[in-house]
């Protein structure tokens, strides 16, 4: 294991934080703050631990895939206690280990929050808390392989590492090249979220905190009642499209800039996609029309926000959906464990490992049928490779081993089940709000401190897809030789 090298990527990535604590201190001096110590005292603080991390000389720059996983297992939890500093210097969460929650949340991209009001927060809270969303959202390391020098070791494990879905492919021959490209397709969406938002009659202010939020499939809002505090259904569309758009794989935008227009529309998990959320919608519209809405438009309204806010993991709430029917609320457990396309910003299992799990499925059946016929499973046109196959069936037992691991230990909490079990499939899949005590008019204070450390590890363990920091407490990861 080249520890060197694992500390000096750390001191980068804690460089790269202290920057992104810059435009919160600027918030806090905008808007006349009082505490913008809150953000100098952090940013000089991790400056100064990220130049001495840096300073240490590596006598090799090779990064293999110990080192990878180890890099990126690493930097998130640094970067999530190092992140919590602000909440705590400014007593918005002076309990440390809250603090710490509200941090993984934010950078997890999963959205749960401990805060009652959070209007009450100063602007600058407010808005480092969706720079977290943002930042997560592409993650901290794919930004560290844009912008820092190539080396010799092979980034890919730092990528695979760190992207969310099954597979990670490099769309241009450089792995750095692929980091920039993705970044700058991030940043260009956000940017043209903000306008339209703008348009809508949000503040600038606001626009970027729901835009970070949407972006990164967060789902911090800057209000308490989130997007259902602006009653804007303008709003609501456009927070709606984009959370869709997050949600799809970033490879076929770059397949889009290319004029590949065949391939973007033949991808299956696009289409498995899109076919869940029409047909959620459908369902839930049709569900609640009578029953909570007086009119069709209404539900269509509410459901087509939820439906995209739920697959997405981005965790935004118009309406207390703990009020919907009991047939629309088991639609919405079905679409945390789904979440939306591999490769986008969102958590969850994603459909590309329920459309194989269905292809699985379907072959198996054959093959009781006709025992003697050779059954490929295909993708996109292309055979699938059985140990890919495996791979995702032993992914989904691991998943299901530390999802009831997870509602084991909050069971001690003594809430109700719904609330238990939700709140877990919600943080495992970063997605945030849950049903029952914990749904879009609670929050998780109410948890005991070892459940919150639970649900932190979830958050931590459902955005690293179980195995960076699994890898962590296997005795080989830390003695065998790179080969």
């Amino acid at each position: 294991m080249n520890f060197r090298i694992i500390i000096k990527r750390l001191g980068t990535v804690l460089l790269i934080l202290s920057a992104c604590m810059i435009p919160s201190l600027i918030v806090s001096i905008i808007f006349s703050e009082k505490g913008w110590i809150t953000f100098a005292t952090p940013i000089a603080v991790i400056f100064f631990i990220g130049i001495v991390m840096q300073s240490i000389k590596a006598t090799s720059s090779d990064v293999f895939i110990r080192e990878g996983f180890a890099i990126v297992s690493f930097s998130w939890i640094i970067v999530s206690l190092f992140g919590a500093l602000p909440y705590i210097l400014s007593k918005s969460i002076p309990n440390a280990l809250d603090a710490i929650f509200e941090s993984i949340s934010g950078f997890t991209t999963t959205g749960a929050s401990v805060l009652t009001d959070i209007e009450s927060l100063p602007k600058s809270i407010i808005f480092w808390r969706s720079s977290t969303n943002w930042m997560g959202g592409m993650g901290v390391l794919v930004l560290l392989i844009a912008v820092m020098p190539t080396v010799k070791g092979n980034n890919l494990f730092i990528l695979k590492a760190e992207s969310p879905g099954p597979s990670t492919e490099k769309i241009v021959p450089k792995i750095k090249n692929t980091a920039k490209l993705l970044y700058l397709i991030y940043i260009t969406l956000t940017i043209i979220q903000v306008i339209f938002l703008l348009f809508g009659g949000m503040s600038l202010f606001d626009s970027l905190v729901h835009s970070f939020s949407t972006a990164g499939t967060g789902g911090f809002s800057s209000k308490t009642a989130s997007i259902g505090a602006f009653n804007n259904l303008y709003i609501e569309i456009v927070i709606t499209i984009f959370m869709f758009l997050f949600g799809i794989n970033f490879t076929l935008y770059f397949l889009l800039l290319k004029g590949n227009l065949k391939n973007v529309f033949k991808d299956e998990e696009l289409q498995f996609y899109t076919i869940v959320i029409i047909f959620s919608v459908a369902l839930i519209s049709l569900n609640t029309f009578g029953r909570i809405y007086n009119s069709f438009g209404q539900a269509l309204r509410y459901s087509s926000f939820q439906v995209c806010s739920i697959i997405t993991t981005t965790g935004f709430s118009t309406f207390d959906y703990n009020l919907w029917p009991l047939f629309s609320q088991t639609i919405l457990i079905i679409l945390m464990f789904t979440g939306a396309c591999s490769g986008s910003t969102s958590g969850g299992l994603k459909c590309i490992r329920i459309l194989m799990l269905f292809k699985i499925a379907r072959r198996e059946i054959s093959k009781r049928i006709h025992p003697r016929a050779v059954s490929v499973i295909t993708l996109n046109g292309k055979k699938v490779e059985e140990k890919d196959v495996y791979s995702i069936l032993v992914y989904l037992a691991v998943y299901a081993i530390i999802l009831l691991l997870g509602v084991f230990i909050i069971s001690l909490d003594n809430k109700d089940f719904l609330t238990t079990l939700s709140s877990v499939i919600s943080t495992i899949n970063n997605i945030g709000p849950s049903l029952g005590a914990a749904g879009p008019a609670g929050n998780f204070a109410q948890f005991s401190p070892l459940s919150k450390v639970v649900f932190s590890f979830l958050m931590l363990i459902g955005r690293l897809e179980m195995y960076p920091l699994l890898m962590l407490i296997v005795p080989k990861f830390w003695t065998k030789q790179n080969i």
